[in-house]
């Protein structure tokens, strides 16, 4: 059993056709996105039909479920672009997408927490910038959720914990977004470090056990930059190219 996890692609065409395509090359039984598919200055609308097409099992993330719940006008601006670009069908399509996904045998996806898809479940903020959470509070954010091996996305970062003797959480990092500034008090930042196209690689062995790898894929991020700066997003386009917001 080999399973692709693909996260936080946020309208990044060109990112996820390569990460869909090292996925074929070293072979996968299953693809799990956990959300927030499209919002952002890119291809909303391209990607949205890629996702669709393939009938890529998917979470639910934050700003999917914004954009489905949030007047246009009250929209933040990567919202606004993706609502005015795709259909209403596709709109509603994302706010119908499940909070969490129980694939079996102990592994559960989910965006942000289980009980929250805008909150970090493996990192803190602190100084502005967010930092590894200790074990501690990761096993409080999960609660009594039974599972072995957990599977989040939300703050773009590649991180693999051991939150104790057979429990494990995952976030594979961020497809097509590897740095953004958050206003919300208290404010931050999330740098990747590299432009690159990020997912996870997970395959069951005969034991029952997980091997994971964290994967980063190189893609044509001059274009996915260049695009951003089309559209007046320049703090995306340096984060696209560089991998850092500043």
């Amino acid at each position: 059993m080999r399973l692709a996890v693909i996260a936080d692609i946020h309208g990044n065409l060109p990112a996820l056709e390569a990460v869909l395509s090292d996925i074929a090359r070293r072979g996968a039984d299953r693809i799990l996105n956990l959300g927030d598919c499209v919002a952002g200055p890119l291809w909303p609308r391209e990607t949205m039909d890629l996702l669709q097409a393939r009938a890529i099992e998917t979470v639910r993330g934050n700003h999917d479920r914004w954009m489905a719940e949030t007047p246009r006008g009250q929209m933040y601006p990567s919202d606004a672009f993706a609502f005015d670009r795709l259909t209403a069908d596709q709109v509603s399509t994302l706010g119908a997408l499940p909070a969490r996904v129980d694939l079996g045998d102990g592994v559960v996806g989910v965006h942000g927490t289980p009980r929250d898809d805008n909150a970090y479940l493996l990192e803190d903020v602190i100084g502005g910038q967010l930092v590894p959470a200790r074990p501690a509070a990761i096993a409080k954010r999960l609660g009594p959720l039974g599972a072995t091996l957990v599977l989040c996305a939300h703050s773009h970062q590649p991180r693999l914990v051991q939150v104790r003797s057979r429990l494990q959480v995952l976030n594979p990092g961020s497809v097509g977004c590897p740095g953004y500034v958050d206003p919300t008090p208290p404010a931050h930042v999330s740098e990747a470090g590299s432009p690159h196209a990020r997912y996870a690689l997970l395959t069951r062995r005969n034991d029952g056990d997980w091997s994971i790898e964290l994967i980063a894929v190189e893609y044509d991020w001059g274009m996915a930059s260049r695009r951003a700066m089309e559209n007046g997003r320049q703090e995306w386009a340096q984060a696209l190219a560089t991998g850092f917001v500043g």
